[in-house]
């Protein structure tokens, strides 16, 4: 034990000065004007979002952008009117609801619904958003301002997740820690590093740029497919990740096993849906997260140095999502339960049940 806290150490150690900051607060998308304005589509797939629609599109419907702009909904066959309401929306002369055709062999849900919708239009810029995401007024005008900054080819952001029950509070600010443990966004925003990510919330890029990789049809099975997209963009492109403000989802994960459901999505395909990684993840989470409160608790101090350590890089995140300290030391309690969800994925996978999300079961997920 005394070996695997001295290991467990060096690894936090590490973590905390040389993998990319990614505890830090990160990069903020903040308020902005565009120097100019380009045309824009914003797609937004959705089924069965009827209790959310009207938020989301409203919000889209109500942007002060000042330039060309269409909404784009794909009713992904909805069976609860999520096409209805949005229709009665005030604004919804500039909103454009295409029903979705059969999905093909091949494709995920998804994508094939953003196919749809990116096809319907020849706008320079997409914003490719999810039926769940509010967005302020002056989203759209400061996505733009940094997009034309940075003079990305896409630039994409965490929104703020909903941190309201217990179990959001207690499990969702780590979904956020462990993206950027994965992803640290400076990495992802250096050109000269192979790190490439986005968060699927909130992507806005370039018609050239989605043109070269080949569009959507390019990535069609991919259920990762936010960060297969920026990896893709990167290769001969410049990418921006960062945090917002000004976009939030109203997703609830009520219940534990809503949680679950959402990283057991895609956390085995994460892995190249490949057992050896699985096992080496495992392994490697319980090295960072386990060992160090059992070491401490056996009274080896290296387990208690590696456990404040990890405690001080959870503790930004938890600050951004305006959370409370108490959640610091359950951090381990927490990638456990993580590590069971990936765990599961996994089960589901060899076992034939493979990716369910939406009521939809995907037996052919590639990344």
């Amino acid at each position: 034990m005394t070996t695997l806290a001295f290991i467990a150490l060096l690894a936090w150690i590490y973590l905390a000065t040389l993998h990319g900051r990614f505890w830090q607060g990160g990069p903020l998308l903040l308020k902005a004007t565009p120097a100019s304005l380009p045309e824009i589509a914003i797609v937004v797939p959705a089924r069965d979002e009827a209790d959310c629609i009207a938020d989301s599109i409203g919000s889209l419907l109500a942007q002060n952008y000042a330039g060309p702009l269409q909404v784009v909904l794909v009713d992904d066959n909805s069976t609860d009117g999520t096409a209805d309401v949005a229709r009665k929306l005030p604004g919804s002369e500039r909103l454009r609801i295409i029903t979705g055709q059969p999905r093909p062999d091949g494709w995920a849900g998804k994508l094939w619904a953003v196919h749809q919708g990116v096809s319907q239009t020849d706008a320079e810029l997409v914003l490719l958003t999810d039926a769940d995401i509010v967005h302020d007024p002056a989203h759209l005008s400061s996505i733009v301002a940094k997009l034309l900054t940075t003079r990305a080819d896409m630039v994409s952001e965490m929104v703020q997740l909903r941190c309201e029950g217990l179990f959001e509070r207690m499990l969702i600010p780590a979904f956020v820690y462990f993206f950027q443990l994965l992803y640290p966004f400076a990495w992802v925003n250096n050109t000269q590093r192979a790190t490439a990510a986005a968060a699927g919330g909130s992507v806005l890029i370039r018609r050239r740029a989605l043109d070269r990789i080949g569009g959507i049809a390019s990535m069609s099975s991919a259920l990762i497919d936010d960060v297969t997209l920026a990896s893709r963009v990167k290769l001969g492109g410049r990418i921006w990740l960062g945090h917002s403000t000004l976009a939030r989802s109203i997703r609830r994960y009520p219940e534990p096993r809503d949680i679950w459901n959402m990283i057991a999505r895609s956390a085995y395909t994460q892995l190249k849906l490949s057992p050896a990684l699985l096992v080496l993840s495992t392994l490697g989470m319980g090295l960072l997260f386990v060992v160090p409160p059992v070491a401490a608790a056996n009274g080896i101090s290296m387990g208690g140095f590696a456990w404040t350590i990890m405690a001080a890089t959870f503790w930004p995140t938890l600050q951004r999502m305006k959370q409370s300290p108490f959640w610091v030391p359950f951090l381990p309690t927490i990638a456990i339960f993580y590590m069971a969800a990936t765990i599961g994925s996994a089960w589901n996978h060899h076992f034939g049940r493979g990716v369910v999300w939406k009521d939809r079961a995907y037996s052919e997920p590639q990344t």
